[in-house]
């Protein structure tokens, strides 16, 4: 099978190696996740580049507007594809001003960035329970978002970001949690057992690239997120008292997976800042909702 990670540039500094899709290639041709509405132009350039006319599926990990929001674009280029997503996402692709003001409030201004999302032709769509049917292999995934997917085609595992967030720097590589609110801490644990109940497969992340053993970037995974629920938890027991900016000091220097964010440059390094304090907020609401005993 041919695989490859699509880069689509964003309009925003940090951002060149962020997003992309995966193109894969067997005897039918495969996109997971298309991007921003307002990049879809630079995707559609890039698949013609590499000579695809057509394209049977697309399988969305989630209907973020970062990994979907382009959809309807997409699929006016492809008129011959549909797109597999989660049943519970079907209505927010549909009649997408929910998604919209959701992603608004979530992103601020980054949701600007991205552009609004169109509505999907219902028939465009196959829900996630009749895609076995139609020869595609998936688990469902929630945590990072109740909606969230993973795919299976052959070796490799698209796991969208029920694995986290990775980069493959030159010496260290870096890994975190993407769990923005509303966070599902425990079905996101649970969400990683059953990938790890996989074959150990080619891990591909959509933010951004892929690593040889699911199995070894799973356990890292689950590990962090047992950590990150801990020294969150130990700080917000101190007091309120500048409470994000703690736990992101606090996690910078004692998780080893994010260790590599010193090694970013500046843009980038302003980029994670605003997820890490997005994915730290996820666990703030979640540690006042279900306190340690």
């Amino acid at each position: 099978m041919a695989t490859e990670l699509v880069a689509i540039q964003q309009d925003r500094p940090g951002f060149d190696r962020f997003i992309g899709s995966w193109l894969c290639q067997t005897d039918r041709t495969i996109v997971v996740d298309v991007g921003p509405s307002r990049s879809m132009p630079r995707l559609i350039e890039s698949l013609a580049a590499r000579g695809v006319g057509r394209v049977d599926y697309v399988l969305l990990t989630h209907i973020h507007i970062d990994h979907a929001g382009g959809l309807a674009e997409f699929l006016d280029r492809f008129p011959m594809a549909r797109a597999v997503c989660h049943g519970k996402a079907i209505s927010h692709l549909v009649d997408p001003a929910r998604l919209w003001l959701g992603s608004q409030k979530t992103l601020g201004e980054l949701a600007q960035t991205y552009g609004p999302i169109r509505p999907v032709e219902r028939d465009r769509l196959i829900a996630h329970t009749e895609a076995r049917a139609e020869g595609i292999d998936l688990v469902e995934t929630p945590g990072h978002a109740v909606h969230h997917l993973s795919f299976v085609v052959q070796d490799h595992l698209f796991a969208g970001e029920a694995g986290g967030v990775y980069f493959a720097g030159a010496g260290r590589d870096y890994l975190r949690p993407a769990t923005p609110p509303v966070l599902f801490l425990k079905q996101f644990v649970d969400s990683v057992d059953r990938l790890l109940e996989l074959p150990d497969l080619t891990m591909c992340y959509a933010h951004f690239g892929q690593a040889e053993s699911s199995h070894r970037m799973l356990r890292r995974q689950r590990a962090q997120l047992l950590l990150w629920e801990e020294i969150i938890g130990d700080e917000m027991a101190k007091s309120d008292m500048k409470l994000l900016e703690r736990c992101l000091i606090r996690l910078l220097a004692e998780d080893r997976e994010i260790a590599a964010f010193g090694d970013m440059s500046p843009a980038e390094q302003e980029r994670e800042r605003f997820f890490l304090g997005n994915s730290i907020k996820g666990y703030l609401e979640f540690v006042r909702e279900h306190p340690r005993r």
